[in-house]
């Protein structure tokens, strides 16, 4: 395990942390129009489209009945002798009736066949986000908590690591760096051995005592 913690900027730290936050807050609201956005295309789907041509195939049915009525009339009371009128104007009415309510069930079964599909994409799509959610709401605040408690620890260090003499100004550090200490080695033993100086004689020989 290093001995060592090697940091080149504490302002690159806080710079992280202040995009972690920013990125949770505009992700946040993102995913909040995405949900809400997708809620409104179903309703539209599911209910006001629904109920919109529910009411449009009443009203062509209204329509072709009564072109039906009309085309009737005319050939019954416009009817001159043996000649049959034409009731150019009735068939066309009617015809136009027709393919108005034939639309309208075209839509109301297209409403009626892809409104359990849309519903189901838009709940797996919720529960794809929930995971996505976990991670605006949980990791991010977690993330910075952890960034914000290396600033201070490293701020603190910062402080004792690198104290200033009295009235001299220290320039700013390079880099933030802790260094174990190694154990002052003990001081050198004499070698065994050694020549100590012995007692000295005074005396010579053959000297009288």
């Amino acid at each position: 395990m290093s001995g060592q913690a090697d940091v080149k900027s504490i302002d690159t730290l806080a710079f992280v942390k202040a995009a972690i936050a920013a990125f949770a807050h505009e992700t946040g609201q993102a995913v909040a129009e995405v949900e809400l956005d997708g809620r409104r295309t179903v309703d539209w789907i599911t209910v006001d489209q629904a109920a919109h041509w529910k009411a449009e195939m009443r009203r062509a049915n209204d329509l072709v009945n009564k072109a039906v009525k009309d085309l009737e009339h005319c050939r019954t009371y416009k009817k001159v002798g043996d000649n049959t009128p034409a009731c150019i104007e009735e068939k066309k009415a009617l015809q136009k009736a027709r393919a108005f309510l034939e639309r309208a069930e075209q839509k109301a079964e297209a409403v009626r066949r892809w409104s359990p599909v849309v519903q189901q994409q838009f709940r797996e799509t919720c529960v794809r986000l929930v995971r996505f959610r976990e991670v605006i709401d949980v990791d991010c605040p977690r993330a910075m908590a952890r960034l914000e408690t290396m600033l201070r620890a490293l701020d603190a260090y910062r402080e004792v690591a690198s104290p200033r003499p009295a009235g001299t100004a220290a320039a700013a550090p390079q880099s933030v760096r802790r260094q174990e200490e190694s154990p002052a080695e003990p001081p050198a033993v004499a070698e065994a051995g050694s020549a100590a100086p012995g007692p000295t004689s005074t005396g010579q020989p053959g000297e009288d005592a």
